[in-house]
């Protein structure tokens, strides 16, 4: 009888001791999960927020893009089969947020390219069009200051950066933008546009992507601290004043050469003209008093 009570005392035992231990677990995931929505609830709401954001671009874009780029931005065909809009899917919102935020987006009809105009939308409006096509696929984000700002930078970092972001410019850039970003001409009816006066994040947010006829510079071709070098190389030109004289729209050898051939050439031939002409006049005097 004794050996029967001890066995069903250790039973008791056991059983309460499983039932304890439940009991600590489930009140450990609930104070874990009390805790967590106490202190960090704007989670919660950036996800909404998110949402509502996606929902808003979703809307606007029905209205204003999808006659081009598709209901579901994945582009539209004419029946010749010629592309109407490209796909959006994984352009990412860097891409919205430049074709958008510089106006090039709505574009009025296809054409070989979309050139600058004011902004369409405001600012909450690009950034709903932009979270919606980030949510189709992933894709570049948009950046921030501190990818393209080079205000925290001391006056020798930032001459350093100004000098690497020059090299990178006159290699990949000053084909098509010329050596002063002034812009050119381009094959098929496109063009180059000038660079000067762009915005920092624009101008990060095209090399990142690629608009247009332009190429896309990723972080693997250009890192984003090489990115952030050609913006400091930029902001270098606007800011120093032009001390060779005349910069003639700073298009390079075009107009130099342009400039040098019609006064340089037609002041030589002027010049010889007069030479010719006083010559022929001063010998037949001679003749006529001999």
């Amino acid at each position: 009888m004794r050996l029967l009570n001890r066995s069903a005392g250790l039973v008791s035992r056991h059983r309460r001791g499983r039932l304890a231990g439940l009991l600590v677990m489930l009140l450990g995931l609930v104070l874990t999960g009390g805790l967590y929505a106490a202190f960090s609830p704007a989670s919660a709401e950036q996800t909404q927020s998110t949402d509502e954001l996606v929902a808003q671009g979703r809307e606007l874009f029905l209205v204003g893009c999808s006659t081009c780029h598709g209901q579901n931005g994945e582009g539209v065909r004419t029946q010749d089969g010629k592309q109407l809009g490209p796909s959006l899917v994984g352009v990412g919102a860097a891409a919205v947020d430049f074709q958008v935020g510089t106006g090039r987006m709505p574009m009025a009809q296809p054409g070989a390219q979309a050139p600058r105009k004011e902004p369409v939308y405001d600012e909450g409006e690009i950034a709903a069009l932009a979270a919606y096509v980030a949510w189709l696929g992933p894709g570049p984000a948009i950046p921030t200051p501190d990818d393209y700002s080079v205000e925290g930078l001391s006056e020798e970092e930032r001459a350093a950066a100004v000098t690497r972001g020059g090299q990178i410019f006159l290699t990949n850039c000053t084909a098509c933008h010329g050596f002063y970003g002034s812009g050119g001409a381009m094959p098929r009816g496109g063009h180059a546009p000038a660079i000067r006066g762009v915005s920092d994040k624009h101008i990060y947010e095209a090399m990142l992507t690629g608009p247009q006829a332009m190429d896309v510079f990723s972080n693997g071709n250009i890192p984003p601290d090489g990115k952030r070098d050609v913006i400091a190389y930029l902001n270098s030109i606007q800011e120093n004043p032009d001390f060779g004289g005349f910069s003639l729209g700073s298009f390079g050898p075009v107009s130099e050469g342009l400039a040098a051939w019609i006064l340089g050439v037609g002041v030589l031939v002027g010049a010889a003209v007069w030479i010719a002409a006083h010559s022929t006049r001063s010998s037949k005097e001679k003749a006529a008093d001999s």
